[in-house]
């Protein structure tokens, strides 16, 4: 296939498919503006692949909020092989596509699963995946082929997605740009595609106005004469490629027979181009015979195997078109051909566009179609199912009350603009104090998820007042969320802090008996900010117990997991704090609620990254943080950006970012954002050895009452840097305020972190066994950063000791462990006193620390088979 002037972008593609030839899997984004040539050079790459097995997905828009419609759409070619993937993998894609029931898949768990498939059908002849139209992914299937993108590497598949532009997601995926013609390739195609000469001016111009682009190029002479155009008078105004291709189309559409005409509106409203449904469709209109031929010789559709439209635009170009009569009756015809049994959801949402007026049946209907999406993890379908059901909905309670299950599930998805306008039409429908108290917390939690600052603890506070008398239960789910408001507001909280907080959920509605995980959550939290943390600390853990026992939570309790991971830390209960964090992320993510996934990732990243200093790991999660909050408009301050900078002591990315989240919280009012730069910065110039700004950094730690997490963990750091500098008395202050809080926690964690800081402290065979008791503590845990240093700490004293022989034992475990964490500072600081030692340390190269791991590969290998973390281990 001959392209003009797309040479290099041709080199590329055959390069991509050389490589799958060659077993070297590739990937490729081709990005340009509609019409400039995206989908022949993705033509030419399928033609090119003759001798490949080629699969081929077009994005729709009206499906981008059907979970996994593309991902469908994708694998329906490869089911064949489904039987020979891991029986986990298998069942996951079954249930995701429809072809069985069962519990729904974890979405990244789905991600592996097509992996697994893409490698067994390349496995006897190179694979190509070719995505068209990738701007109108649905979300589900675009996280799974991401997944699949980024862990391609031997398994003979070359994937090319094409779109006008990235979705955040894709950004990260080598970019083929495809731009206009040059002008004499442009006057070349504009020469060959007209019979006669033209003027050179009227070349220039049409060159000029096109800027190149093919199809722009093509559209506007179409119709138009060489006589029209010899002068130039005949050209059209100016107009912008889109612009003129849509005119384009539209001035061909106009010129069709009517019956031409519904049969493309048929194809434009069922984006699934099934032709026999369709087919259906037009004779339920009275639509045969050959009314589609016109369309055709019109360059408007290809009717093969799958109707489809020559060009994404214009399907939109048809439903723009039609009147809403022959819209309707067009979505009429569909539901009435759509198997009920087979695709429910499919017939609701057509019959809800039929529907010119309320009716209760359809809206029954598309409510229950929003149950099985979201059972699917299609929340943001749930959410469109849910809003068009409240506009058909009769009576206006019910309409309300279908309206404020719409908002809740746009916020949900993000969609906060959405969900604040569903908001006021349940409120303009149906009064009630029931209503306005839901609807006014979820205006407070929309400012709390929206700004995290200290404009949102009053009002959820305001709303768990409001819910007392009229849902008990709903408000000390409202106090609960109030308080951890007036936690992440912290110093910076005003006049509704913790305290405030606190005193008004104990004075509220009482938990039910026996207590939920939540109740116990919000009692322990509100004694601790009322009473002290030893107070607090038995409520507290007795509801990471409660939280852990239940592994089915209900989706009410479910989403307090963030703020009970929060708790974990504080209480230094790091096995907890594993276990929950990586159950909520799998559950916020099988779900699809993109408003609480910044919540789950940060509280994930932020376990990695403290706790077995999984660095690697975590900040592969950083980029799926930035996508979500690019998404959503989410503020997500970059905590694990900052920790990660720390922990590796890169001190210019680590003060920049913590200048940048300094002042971005203060003007939020978010000061758990000032508490979490102080202890970064503690860990940062302790790691550094400049234990005096470690000190300044973290010298407010412990003070306020208001702060949980991060000032109880840089208490520690102010141990290490006092005693450093010489401050003996600073260090006893600090320690007397974290050895109650340790005792009270009494996990090998605290303890072991107790045990070191005293050792700091202390002197002689006292120090001794101090340093021993917190090594053989936290070498019971999974702290591997704070077991890494308290190595160094005891190696530092021995060799000050004179011990040198002993002393390298510890440096030496040190300097390994840092090293494996890829804690850069740290390691330097063990690798200097081990050369004091005077033992010769052999350094990693670059590349050695970049390079997996044999373990690394083959764990990642088993994770793609679908054995779990505990068959790996074994294994």
């Amino acid at each position: 296939m001959a392209l003009v002037d797309r040479r290099d972008e041709c080199h590329a593609l055959d390069a991509l498919l050389d490589g799958a030839r060659a077993g070297r899997s590739g990937v490729l984004f081709v990005r340009g503006e509609p019409g400039v040539g995206k989908t022949a050079l993705l033509q030419y790459a399928i033609e090119s692949a003759s001798d490949l097995r080629v699969v081929h997905a077009l994005g729709v828009e009206s499906e981008m909020e059907l979970p996994f419609a593309m991902l469908h759409q994708l694998c329906v070619p490869m089911l064949e092989w489904l039987e020979r993937l891991p029986g986990p993998q298998r069942d996951a894609l079954t249930v995701t596509f429809g072809m069985s029931e069962g519990q729904v898949p974890d979405r990244l768990f789905v991600g592996l699963a097509v992996l697994s498939l893409m490698s067994e059908v390349s496995g006897d002849r190179p694979l190509l995946c070719v995505v068209d139209d990738a701007q109108w992914l649905d979300s589900a299937s675009a996280q799974a082929l991401m997944l699949v993108a980024r862990r391609l590497f031997a398994e003979s598949v070359a994937m090319i997605f094409a779109a006008r532009e990235p979705r955040e997601e894709m950004t990260i995926l080598p970019q083929l740009v495809v731009d206009g013609l040059r002008d004499a390739d442009a006057r070349e195609l504009l020469r060959s595609a007209i019979a006669g000469r033209l003027d050179e001016r009227v070349v220039d111009q049409i060159v000029a106005e096109t800027r190149g682009n093919p199809l722009a190029i093509l559209e506007l002479l179409r119709g138009l004469s060489p006589a029209r155009l010899a002068g130039g008078f005949g050209l059209p105004r100016a107009l912008s490629p889109q612009g003129r291709i849509e005119e384009s189309f539209t001035l061909r559409l106009e010129a069709m027979p009517s019956d031409t005409r519904r049969l493309l509106l048929l194809a434009a409203a069922e984006p699934s181009g099934d032709p026999a449904l369709v087919w259906r469709a037009a004779e339920r209109l009275g639509l045969a015979g050959s009314v589609a031929a016109p369309a055709e010789s019109a360059g408007l559709i290809d009717a093969g195997t799958r109707l489809r439209f020559r060009h994404s635009l214009v399907r939109s170009v048809v439903y723009r078109a039609a009147s809403p009569e022959e819209r309707r009756e067009a979505h009429r015809a569909l539901a009435d051909v759509t198997d009920i049994e087979v695709d429910p959801d499919r017939r609701a949402w057509h019959l809800a566009e039929a529907t010119p007026v309320a009716d209760e049946e359809v809206a029954a209907e598309l409510e229950r179609a929003a149950g099985r999406a979201r059972a699917r993890g299609g929340v943001a379908a749930a959410a469109a199912f849910l809003e068009r059901a409240a506009t058909l909905t009769v009576e206006p309670p019910r309409r309300a009350d279908r309206a404020l299950a719409a908002a809740q599930t746009k916020y949900e998805v993000g969609a906060f603009e959405d969900a604040l306008a569903l908001i006021a039409s349940a409120e303009a429908s149906a009064a009630g104090d029931l209503r306005r108290a839901r609807g006014t917390r979820l205006r407070a939690q929309i400012a709390f998820v929206s700004r995290r600052g200290s404009a949102a603890p009053p009002l959820l506070l305001t709303a768990a007042q409001d819910l007392e008398p009229v849902d008990p239960n709903l408000a000390r789910a409202t106090y609960l969320e109030a308080l951890t408001a007036a936690m992440l507001a912290a110093q910076l909280a005003g006049e509704v802090g913790v305290v405030e907080v606190s005193e008004a959920a104990l004075a509220g509605p009482r938990a039910p008996d026996p207590p939920r995980p939540s109740d116990l959550l919000l009692n322990g939290l509100a004694i601790r900010f009322t009473q002290g943390y030893a107070a607090g600390s038995p409520i507290l853990q007795e509801a990471l117990g409660a939280f852990r026992r239940d592994v089915a939570l209900p989706p009410d309790e479910a989403q307090w997991l963030w703020v009970a991971c929060w708790v974990a830390a504080d209480l230094w209960d790091d096995e907890t704090w594993d276990v929950l964090s990586a159950r909520q992320l799998e559950l916020v993510r099988a779900a699809g609620a993109l408003t609480a996934l910044p919540l789950a990732l940060s509280a994930r990243i932020s376990f990695l990254q403290q706790v077995p200093g999984e660095l690697a790991a975590a900040a592969s999660m950083l980029g799926e943080l930035r996508a979500v909050a690019e998404a959503t408009g989410i503020p997500t301050p970059p905590y694990g950006a900052l920790l990660d900078a720390a922990l590796r002591g890169r001190e210019a990315d680590a003060s920049r970012l913590i200048e940048t989240i300094v002042s971005e919280g203060g003007a939020r009012g978010e000061g758990f954002a000032l508490a979490t730069a102080e202890l970064a910065g503690g860990i940062m110039f302790n790691g550094l050895g400049r234990y005096e700004e470690a000190m300044d950094a973290v010298c407010r730690a412990g003070e306020r009452p208001s702060d949980i997490g991060a000032p109880t963990w840089a208490l520690g750091e102010l141990i290490v840097a006092a005693s450093r500098s010489r401050q003996s008395e600073r260090a006893a202050r600090a320690l007397e305020r974290l050895a109650p809080m340790a005792r009270a926690s009494g996990t090998e964690f605290a303890l072991g972190i107790e045990a070191r800081s005293r050792a700091l402290l202390s002197h002689g065979d006292a120090a001794d066994s101090l340093y021993r008791d917190a090594i053989a503590r936290l070498g019971r845990t999974r702290a591997r950063v704070e077991h890494a240093r308290a190595h160094l700490l005891y190696g530092e004293w021995l060799r000050r000791e004179g011990r040198r022989v002993d002393a390298r034992d510890q440096l030496r475990t040190a300097l390994e462990m840092f090293a494996r964490i890829g804690a850069e500072a740290f390691a330097l600081r063990a690798e200097g006193e081990l050369l004091a030692t005077g033992e010769r340390v052999r350094k990693r190269s670059a590349e050695t620390r970049e390079q997996p791991t044999a373990q690394e590969v083959q764990i990642a290998r088993l994770a793609r088979d679908g054995l779990s973390n505990h068959d790996i281990a074994e294994r």
